[in-house]
């Protein structure tokens, strides 16, 4: 099948709200193509800035990395190093930048932060993560899925621990994509209700979508179980109180062995092992968390491509 790349309808990534059923799908697969190497496209001379608040590894070097394959360059735009970090105002970077980068990725901690980048800026902001959501990670995790099965319809996949930003990427996705998604979390730690109402909106089927508070019902008849750590950036002081909380949230080969027989399990690192996920766990033959690591690159080269077209 011959992919033309189509431009997204909206000119940023800010959430995965942004994008259609339609338009995810299309990601996805050029994102395929893209890593069997049956699509080039050359964006020589064009120019990704990276803005980063938080410390990263994937986020990083898969834009990096993914804009480097495309042709194009990539600057960091450190905060420590610029005049971002001391205190410039968004609406003047961002039209500064707009003369010198043809796209911007964005990891920081409030969402509202894109929105005004976004507000300011002619060129395109991607969300590289913030406190709200992580949507390129949720591309990379519905890649992953889709490899594995073949299919996405009738899936289930269950996210276990914090509800997080990488929980309410999921939520969202799999409202887009009508795929099943049960977050099981400690009581006091369930994801957003407005946000988890809003994907309830989308679905046809409202009940594909399960919040609980049981990890051991939530995995039963799961394709998918997926985790993150327990305290993510800017939490490291409840670190201490939220080990205690999370007690029995451990994705081990127990519960991998309650979920379907050819279940995967899914990690978007860093991972805490022995805490939120067993050693063992992570280098079973269930794991496909470094697959899933690698996909990172393979869809943010698919949605730079939307985004530049």
């Amino acid at each position: 099948m011959t992919i033309k790349p189509k431009k997204l309808k909206n000119k940023s990534f800010l959430s995965a709200f942004d994008i259609s059923n339609q338009e995810f799908i299309h990601i996805l697969e050029l994102a395929e193509k893209f890593k069997n190497k049956e699509f080039t496209i050359n964006f020589q001379g064009k120019v990704l800035g990276l803005i980063f608040d938080k410390s990263s590894t994937r986020t990083r070097v898969s834009f990096q990395v993914a804009m480097s394959r495309l042709g194009g360059t990539t600057i960091d735009l450190n905060p420590n190093t610029s005049q971002i970090g001391r205190g410039e105002p968004i609406k003047d970077t961002a039209r500064v930048l707009s003369r010198y980068c043809d796209v911007l990725a964005i990891r920081t901690f409030k969402q509202s932060v894109l929105g005004e980048y976004a507000k300011w800026a002619t060129i395109p902001i991607i969300n590289a993560l913030t406190d709200w959501e992580h949507p390129c990670q949720a591309l990379a995790d519905f890649l992953t899925i889709k490899e594995e099965f073949g299919e996405l319809k009738g899936k289930v996949i269950t996210y276990i621990g914090d509800g997080n930003n990488v929980a309410n990427s999921l939520i969202i996705c799999g409202a887009l994509l009508e795929v099943e998604v049960r977050v099981a979390c400690p009581k006091g730690y369930e994801p957003d209700p407005d946000l988890v109402n809003k994907a309830r909106e989308i679905y046809s089927n409202k009940s594909l979508l399960k919040i609980t508070n049981d990890p051991l019902a939530a995995v039963s008849g799961s394709n998918v179980l997926y985790t993150d750590v327990w305290s993510s950036m800017g939490e490291e002081n409840q670190k201490e109180q939220k080990d205690k909380e999370f007690n029995g949230f451990t994705i081990d080969t127990d519960l991998v062995g309650k979920a379907n027989k050819d279940a995967i399990v899914l990690h978007c690192l860093p991972a805490y092992r022995n805490k939120e996920i067993t050693e063992e766990v992570i280098d079973s033959k269930n794991s496909r968390i470094f697959q899933q690591a690698e996909n990172r690159m393979h869809v943010q080269q698919a949605l730079l491509t939307l985004l530049l077209s």
